[in-house]
């Protein structure tokens, strides 16, 4: 008899343990579920192993390094400033990753739910099996939640090698390459792109479209740009990268502008052109969910498939690939399992990308409320005119409100400049409170804050500002 012929019977299963599947199974084990959750590789995903949480890490470790060096400005002046890498990836790995991950874990247990390691693949709509490297198992659930994250995406002429790497590779060198192509300048290449360009890595950015993060407003991506200029790096835009040429030591990319082909070599490659949902290999289409285009799950608002006890989050089904749209999501679907009413609401989703400086939006841009109807209008407020920035040196930036010409709603935001992250916080909660200018500009804000340019920019929009 084969070990693992019954199946063991399930509540409600989650598969996958990163930013929408602990969330989720914690949710859920706290309205009384009886939960599991399935991992096949480290609990906490791709988010906090190899993806936001490293990247942060790293990209803090070379502005620290970066600073040392250019400490002259405030009569700071340091020699001979050197980088022990292999103790940054140790710092990154055990005092950052290890013990979130950790924490994680212990959080999972300490709301009883049940942790299973292996690969999850359906059998039917109420029946999968996990797979383990010398044993199997099969379970019975009454629901599950989809939360299987997604991968880099490989293009032709560019196979994954020792020289030709995906985020995940570039988050695990172990010296600071000399040089280095970045092809694909959105969030997760201008990002790193940025990290290892404090470093001192000499960087060339190959793009797509006409600038680096399209996602982001060209008066805001301007910055990083004049940002990325400062320290050498070349951006090359419209540009199609055709090949790879893997050598000893380095790596000749081929890459077409305006049809002319050029070539430039480098110690590594980094593709970040996107990622493709794991939706492909744990026979969702055995358990009849329909799969759509380019491997996304659809769901209803409550995160439901066409099979009503079968739910998908995060970036397995549509929308932007956010760790906190994945969170968020799971939080609703395990609610709606629960039986409550809880359906996504999208409005105050908040975007952060975490170059020099930061860039962070929410809500509508002027533009975006104009075609959507609404008579809106935009003030900027600069972070010149900020104490605080100025202290920090960091007065390149602004924070601009969208506000509706009649009431002063908030719409939207967008932040550029130093801790734009954590700026975008109280404008995302103005968005989904349905607040306005007047709201914000009587709320009296701690001084010196760089949260005082939101004050001001509120005071500019209402037309009486104090700082401008």
């Amino acid at each position: 008899m084969v070990v693992g012929d019954f199946a063991i019977e399930l509540d409600t299963v989650v598969i996958g343990s990163g930013p929408g599947g602990y969330v989720a199974a914690i949710r859920a084990a706290q309205l009384g579920q009886k939960v599991a959750i399935i991992e096949k590789d480290y609990i906490g995903g791709t988010c906090l192993n190899v993806g936001c949480i490293p990247s942060k890490a790293l990209i803090n470790a070379g502005h620290t390094y970066h600073n040392a060096k250019h400490g002259d400005h405030f009569g700071v002046i340091a020699k001979d400033i050197t980088v022990d890498f292999k103790r940054t990836q140790e710092w990154k790995d055990k005092e950052v990753v290890a013990k979130l991950t950790g924490g994680i874990r212990m959080l999972l247990k300490k709301n009883k739910v049940e942790i299973i390691e292996g690969e999850a693949f359906f059998v039917d709509d109420h029946t999968l099996r996990v797979v383990k490297e010398d044993s199997a198992q099969t379970y019975s659930f009454n629901n599950a939640i989809v939360a299987t994250g997604s991968r880099p995406i490989e293009i032709k002429g560019f196979k994954y090698s020792d020289r030709v790497i995906d985020s995940t590779g570039a988050l695990a060198l172990d010296h600071i390459p000399s040089s280095m192509v970045v092809i694909g300048g959105g969030y997760i290449g201008s990002e790193l792109a940025g990290a290892f360009a404090n470093f001192g890595t000499k960087i060339t950015i190959l793009e797509g479209s006409n600038q680096i993060i399209p996602t982001f407003e060209k008066d805001m991506v301007k910055l990083v740009e004049n940002e990325f200029a400062k320290k050498g790096v070349d951006i090359i835009t419209n540009a199609m990268a055709l090949n790879s040429e893997v050598k000893d030591k380095s790596v000749v990319v081929t890459y077409e502008v305006g049809g002319k082909q050029h070539t430039v070599e480098a110690e590594y490659c980094l593709v970040t052109v996107g990622r493709r949902p794991n939706t492909d290999n744990c026979g969702l289409e055995v358990a009849g969910v329909i799969v759509g285009e380019r491997g996304l799950i659809n769901v209803d608002k409550q995160g439901r498939t066409n099979k009503p006890n079968i739910f998908a989050i995060g970036d397995a089904v549509p929308g932007a690939a956010l760790a906190h749209k994945a969170s968020y999501e799971a939080k609703v679907a395990a609610e709606a399992i629960a039986g409550q009413a809880s359906e996504v609401d999208y409005v105050a989703m908040p975007a952060v990308c975490f170059t020099d400086p930061e860039l962070s939006s929410v809500g509508y841009t002027l533009d975006q409320a104009k075609e959507a109807g609404l008579n809106a209008k935009a003030v900027k407020f600069p972070l010149a005119g900020n104490g605080r920035a100025l202290s920090l040196n960091a007065t390149e930036g602004f924070v601009r409100l969208v506000v509706d010409k009649e009431d002063n709603t908030i719409l939207g935001a967008q932040v550029a400049g130093v801790n734009a992250s954590d700026i975008i916080a109280e404008l995302t909660l103005a968005v989904e409170g349905g607040l306005n200018a007047e709201d914000i500009a009587l709320t009296i804000h701690s001084h010196p804050s760089l949260a005082e340019t939101v004050m001001d920019a509120a005071e500019l929009a209402l037309g009486h500002p104090i700082h401008v």
